[in-house]
């Protein structure tokens, strides 16, 4: 892999993460470009590296905030008189088990899928068939705008989410894109629809990154510096991605990203059929 290769992928790696567009299936076109195999898992592991501290540094504050609030939990039980009063008096306990739950769906959905998503749905032709369904998705809540009725965020909505992104494995479905949508769809707001979507990517990315470095296929013959170029690059592009998404998404326009998703999607299809 070239240094250049290298940069390159780090940086699709890191702005298709959290833009609604599919990170794996750009990493399929720009591997077909490069007439690359897949890369290293050692490489992979490091751009989602990459994209997990771009995530951290992003919610930095919100994350200290919630890992307070766990540890406040057994003192906010006793002094409200039970956990139910402290889930419905605390915004933060309902945040913290609202990712918890959602989680859950998530690692029982991705454990399932994790070795034959890749070759169900691993045709390139396939994955662009996905990143039109992913280009659908995120039509949705425009469409539907006036036919959703605002909502408090609930346990059921986070195990939907979590559903949502477990199926998100599958190459070319965008995770952040349907996360969102999903959210948005349930009437919840804005906001918390983009925040939640991204706090509750964290224990996922950490859980994929576990589950790599225990594979025997760790090892590497990449030099190290191509490693450390491709997690710098995805760490710089996912921060700005992850900074311009939440602005687009309460403004409303995640919409905005789906015509992409309809072209990228047609050229991975004919770039499939042409292989």
């Amino acid at each position: 892999m070239e240094f250049l290769q290298a940069i390159v992928l780090g940086v699709v790696q890191g702005l298709t993460e959290f833009l609604p567009v599919s990170s794996s299936g750009h990493l399929v076109l720009f591997q077909s470009l490069f007439g690359m195999n897949e890369p290293e898992l050692l490489f992979d592991i490091s751009v989602h590296v990459g994209t997990l501290v771009a995530v951290l540094a992003v919610f930095r504050a919100e994350i200290l905030e919630l890992v307070g609030t766990m540890f406040k939990i057994p003192g906010l039980v006793r002094k409200t008189g039970g956990f139910s009063n402290a889930y419905h008096q605390n915004e933060n306990v309902r945040l913290c088990v609202f990712i918890v739950l959602g989680t859950i769906p998530t690692v029982v959905l991705g454990l399932f899928f994790r070795h034959i998503a890749d070759v169900i749905f691993g045709s390139t032709a396939v994955v662009g068939l996905m990143l039109l369904v992913t280009g659908i998705t995120i039509s949705l809540p425009r469409l539907l705008s006036g036919k959703t009725v605002p909502q408090k965020m609930t346990i059921t909505h986070s195990l939907i989410i979590g559903i949502i992104q477990g199926l998100a494995i599958i190459p070319g479905i965008s995770r952040s894109g349907s996360t969102i949508s999903t959210a948005l769809l349930l009437g919840i707001d804005r906001k918390l629809a983009g925040r939640f979507s991204f706090l509750l990517s964290i224990p996922a990315i950490i859980g994929a990154l576990i589950l790599g470095l225990k594979s025997p296929e760790i090892h590497t013959t990449m030099a190290s510096v191509h490693v450390l170029l491709g997690a710098a690059a995805a760490t710089i592009s996912g921060y700005l991605a992850l900074i311009i998404l939440l602005r687009l998404v309460e403004r409303g326009k995640l919409h905005l990203f789906a015509p992409y998703c309809f072209a990228v999607g047609a050229i991975t299809i004919i770039v499939g059929y042409l292989d």
